[in-house]
């Protein structure tokens, strides 16, 4: 990645128990996810892209624009950064109406440097009819959209989510998932998002950053990250893989949708859960180790989907009487968790050709 483009973000801070030291180079444009424990450093690094900590060593650019650099003893403050900061509740305020909430914000910045227009923040997180109520009067999804709007009002060259759905229940993080991966489909500014939901992540990154103790255990691209066999990443409870693919068919009389997602030649696709969305949109599926398995021969079972794969490694999984397997379906990786016993009883081999099954029940 050439140093104009994309994010280059190399922070050293010493808080005496906990250190953060992280150099990382991350798209410049998409969802980059945060991710990991409770005090892993996923806010404490992004406050350093913000300038709210300043890191004792540091280097930041954004798609060219430098913001840090201690070399030359330079460090672009706060108020001088073109960002977009979300916490986890937005901070609204209380005497505004969400009107005079979103000028606020827009009157940040002049006229000839406005890179979002009024309507299209407006349009993108679907608040055109709460413009004349008061925060008093909006609920926790409401709220955290319209803060969002006014981050995006300011036209930054980098929005920051820290933990944006973290208080609010479940319905309403399904209410306002929609807007967030709408932002990721129409807008090219680059996203950081902090989460600890599997679910978030699985369904807006599309670059990872995985923290420990202030290290960077692991930073790709997501559906190659997840596919790992020399340092697991465990979305929650369980490996895993993200695949996107197409809705190319919805089946009415058996309430199923056929995905293409590249999985192979001569029209093999992978068949899920409909769930109402249409015909040729873009979709997402979260395929986990747990709910493949594997077979030497194809046979008629329960199990909606079966591929043909290749064996191309095998890793060590959380327990000793289990391994994780890793095949690629043309062109495509998924993992498969099983016994050793059953590995051995099958003798798996890395080249080997099998058939992976694939319960639709089990793809989001």
């Amino acid at each position: 990645m050439e140093m104009s483009e994309g994010i280059a973000a190399r922070f050293r801070v010493n808080f005496g128990a906990f250190n953060l030291d992280t150099d990382l180079r991350l798209p410049g444009t998409g969802v980059t996810a945060l991710f990991g424990p409770s005090g892993s450093g996923k806010t404490t690094l992004l406050r350093c892209f913000a300038g709210l900590q300043r890191a004792a060593r540091g280097h930041l650019t954004i798609n060219g624009d430098c913001w840090h650099d201690d070399s030359r003893k330079f460090y672009l403050p706060t108020h001088r950064r073109p960002l977009g900061y979300v916490f986890q509740e937005a901070s609204l305020f209380s005497r505004l109406s969400v009107q005079r909430n979103l000028e606020f914000g827009m009157k940040r910045v002049p006229a000839t440097e406005r890179r979002v227009a009024w309507g299209q923040a407006i349009e993108l997180l679907g608040i055109g009819h709460l413009l004349e109520r008061m925060p008093s009067g909006l609920s926790g999804g409401e709220r955290q959209r319209v803060g969002i709007a006014r981050a995006l009002l300011t036209s930054p060259r980098l929005l920051l989510l820290d933990e944006p759905l973290a208080s609010l229940d479940l319905a309403r993080k399904q209410e306002i998932l929609p807007y967030l991966e709408r932002l990721h489909d129409e807008l090219s500014i680059p996203i950081v998002y902090v989460s600890h939901s599997p679910d978030e992540v699985a369904r807006l990154a599309d670059h990872i950053v995985v923290l420990d103790q202030g290290k960077v255990l692991a930073d790709g691209p997501l559906a190659e990250t997840l596919a790992r066999l020399d340092l697991p990443i465990r979305l929650g409870e369980d490996a895993g893989v993200v695949l996107e693919g197409t809705l190319a068919e919805r089946d009415l009389q058996w309430s199923l949708a056929r995905v293409d997602v590249g999985v192979g030649v001569g029209g093999e696709s992978l068949w899920v859960r409909d769930t109402g969305t249409p015909v040729g949109h873009r979709v997402r599926l979260r395929i986990l180790a747990r709910d493949v398995s594997i077979a030497l021969q194809r046979f008629d079972s329960s199990i909606v989907n079966s591929l043909p794969a290749t064996v191309l490694d095998q890793g060590e999984d959380n327990h000793p009487a289990l391994v994780l397997m890793r095949l690629q379906v043309v062109k495509e990786i998924v993992l498969a968790r099983l016994t050793r016993r059953s590995a051995a009883h099958l003798g798996l081999s890395v080249g080997q050709q099998v058939w992976v099954q694939i319960k639709a029940v089990a793809l989001l």
